[in-house]
């Protein structure tokens, strides 16, 4: 039977000291128990931690402060060591019900790997304290023999930190391996434990784990020039002349609609179109612009046309401009319409190869985006409230802060008449509607998804003055305060009919039991935030920025606030995605970077200041350019005939698959205009126009 060692520590603590835990051998279950108690705590931590081989080790407890306490586990091994497993567990002195975790582990061969530590940590709450484990990240910057890995088991009160190697399932959750091997000499682990038992604290339990990780790794990683030093610009000139100048034939779609000249950059590429490919053309996907809650050509154009109106360039302009027409060209159907324009496709052979190829704008149909529950088809795709909420939004943006086009005015609200007519009674709005009957489907009719009309309807009633709009945006916000955010539901098209459909048979809805977590994304978070911001600055009532400043924070957890050694590009200010996905430094960050940067400059909180800017550097990493040494070696490693033409090309993520080396594995294999290098380009021409100069 496998030996363990306890740990009890009695907290609430008092002066600084620092122990060095001495491990005693006991009879019968031969453990070791280290006691340390603290003045004014009555809850007592249980930690238990096994053997490495036969070696007991030695623990080294330190008080940080009152509410923080430093753990360290060390071995001496005398020689090789092969174990399949070793972990510690932190059991708290109190019955949480609540719990969080940045990764399902939906069993118990389950495991979240390190490939995920962004913000690593375990957190539980009983509504009167929370308590939170954070990896030894300092630790973990040295390298370890082993892949270090966390868990939470709810049901048995267990926050886990282990090492043992490990595999990618399904897409993409983790699972325990055997075989790890250590070498010889010292082994170390470690964890920070925080506790707090104040009523801030426990309203939001993301605060303090997330100023202890920004404040010890990413504020001083951050100052050091990390994740980009070089000016923004740079990249916002690479984007555009690789949109439509180097690879402009590929990108740069441009054809007629009922007489009118439209345009905008097609929806995806990859590198069978540069132009320093050898071999053929192969076209991803169906060639495609897409007005969409993820792939927005209107938003890109956006940055486009204030890029354009700062530099005095008349020919981005006209393609601002036309991008514009195009959105406003969309037809509606009792004020709903259609979230992208798509072309037919065809096979064609060359040499007894078969490629994918676009048969032309002659051919084009109206859809909208096949990442649903319904159909892969975008003509069969049904209306998607988010989309239309998302596009209307941004029309009003444009006529708001850019051109006073009083067609935008007018479309939106065409669309906003229709929108309050199917408000349930509850305050959420559907999620998707029937292509022919346009009556409400069976998904996601109760979901964070309704925050994004909120966020539009008070932008169309600060325009137009009615306040019914109003209205029924605080009252779907109610709804998704009451519904949503004590539990973390954060349930949204992507959190399951995207590439990461584990769940999307039996979850929808409900929690995975072990973890006492729904599936989540972390885009909904950030519409959530975002229609909250907007509730407060409306109604000036506290509690909407209450919830909004928690609902960001839970945002937080998913964006990096160190560099790993194990990741190839720079990562601090990135985000991941979900609980149940593997990508770091995805393209959302430049979505988020403008929202966090406004959180900061209301509450006035140095940490997302650099937190938002961070996430802005970040949505540049990515970039094949000279100003980004590191990733244009791990392209080229991949992409030999890259050169200077493909300067501006950029993957929407990083290490997507799970796993990353220094090899390129990784890097991806398409650039997605609307939600990579075009979206990082938007964030940075709004951002200057709202913060003034870069940091």
């Amino acid at each position: 039977m496998k030996r363990r060692f306890y740990t009890s520590l009695i907290g609430s603590f008092a002066a600084l000291f620092c122990m060095v835990a001495q491990v005693s051998d006991l009879t019968g279950d031969e453990v070791s128990v280290i006691k340390t108690s603290f003045p004014g705590d009555h809850t007592r931590q249980t930690i238990q931690y096994d053997q490495l081989g036969v070696q007991k080790g030695q623990s080294h407890v330190t008080v940080i402060n009152e509410q923080c306490l430093h753990v360290k586990i060390s071995f001496m091994l005398g020689q090789p060591l092969q174990q399949d497993d070793w972990q510690l567990s932190v059991t708290p002195g109190f019955v949480p019900s609540f719990h969080w975790s940045p990764h399902l582990t939906p069993t118990g061969r389950h495991i979240v790997d390190q490939h995920v530590f962004r913000s690593p940590a375990l957190i539980m709450s009983d509504g009167k304290q929370m308590i939170a484990l954070v990896p030894d990240l300092d630790i973990m910057q040295k390298g370890t023999a082993v892949r270090w890995y966390l868990d939470l088991d709810a049901p048995n009160n267990r926050l886990i930190l282990g090492m043992s190697n490990s595999s990618v399932a399904e897409h993409i959750l983790f699972q325990r391996e055997p075989g790890a091997t250590y070498p010889e000499g010292e082994v170390e682990i470690g964890f920070y434990l925080l506790h707090a038992a104040d009523a801030a604290a426990v309203v939001n339990p993301f605060r303090k784990p997330l100023d202890f990780i920004w404040s010890r790794w990413g504020h001083p990683l951050y100052h050091s020039g990390h994740p980009v030093a070089g000016k923004l610009e740079n990249y916002v000139e690479h984007t555009y002349n690789w949109a439509f100048n180097s690879w402009g034939d590929a990108v740069w779609q441009e054809f007629e609609l009922n007489g009118n000249i439209v345009g905008a950059p097609v929806f995806i590429v990859n590198t069978t179109q540069s132009p320093n490919y050898p071999g053929e053309v192969n076209e991803r996907e169906f060639r495609s612009v897409w007005n969409q809650a993820w792939f927005s050509s209107l938003r890109s154009a956006g940055g486009l046309y204030r890029y354009a109106r700062r530099t005095g360039n008349k020919a981005l302009m006209e393609k601002a401009l036309l991008t514009k027409e195009l959105a406003l060209s969309f037809p509606q159907r009792d004020g709903f319409f259609y979230g992208l324009i798509g072309t037919e496709m065809e096979e064609v052979e060359s040499e007894g190869r078969k490629y994918n190829r676009s048969k032309g704008w002659d051919t084009h149909y109206w859809g909208n985006s096949n990442r649903n529950p319904y159909t892969w088809n975008p003509r069969e795709a049904p209306f998607h409230i988010l989309d239309m909420s998302w596009t209307a939004l941004l029309m009003l943006r444009w006529y708001d802060e850019l051109e006073r086009d009083d067609r935008l005015l007018t479309y939106a609200e065409d669309y906003a008449k229709s929108l309050l007519k199917i408000q349930y009674s509850n305050g959420f709005f559907p999620g998707w509607l029937h292509l022919e009957t346009l009556e409400p489907m069976q998904h996601l009719n109760e979901s964070p998804e309704t925050a994004m009309s909120v966020t539009f309807l008070l932008k169309l009633a600060a325009l137009t003055g009615n306040h019914d709009y109003k209205k029924a945006a605080l009252k779907a916000m109610d709804a998704v305060i009451r519904n949503v955010i004590p539990t973390g539901r954060w349930e949204d098209f992507e959190t399951y009919w995207s590439c990461s459909r584990y769940g999307s048979d039996s979850l929808v809805g409900e929690k995975v039991l072990r973890n006492n977590m729904h599936k989540q994304n972390n885009i909904s978070m950030f519409w959530t935030a975002e229609a909250l911001l907007e509730c407060y600055l409306t109604t000036k009532e506290k509690h909407y920025l209450v919830m909004g400043q928690r609902t960001l924070d839970e945002l937080l957890m998913t964006q990096a606030a160190w560099q790993p050694p194990y990741m190839y590009v720079n990562v601090l200010g990135g985000f991941g995605v979900m609980n149940a996905d593997g990508e770091w430094n995805d393209s959302r960050q430049s979505l988020f970077a403008g929202l966090i940067l406004q959180y900061g400059k209301l509450l006035s909180k140095t940490e997302y200041s650099e937190r938002g800017y961070a996430a802005l550097k970040a949505s540049f990493v990515m970039m094949y350019a000279p100003e980004n040494p590191q990733t244009k070696m791990q392209w080229e490693k991949v992409y030999p005939f890259f050169g200077a033409e493909d300067y501006g090309f950029m993957m929407e993520n990083y290490g997507h698959g799970g796993r990353t080396s220094p090899g390129g594995e990784g890097m991806g294999e398409f650039a997605i205009y609307d939600w990579g290098n075009g979206a990082a380009a938007e964030a940075y021409n709004r951002i200057l126009d709202k913060f003034g100069t870069m940091e």
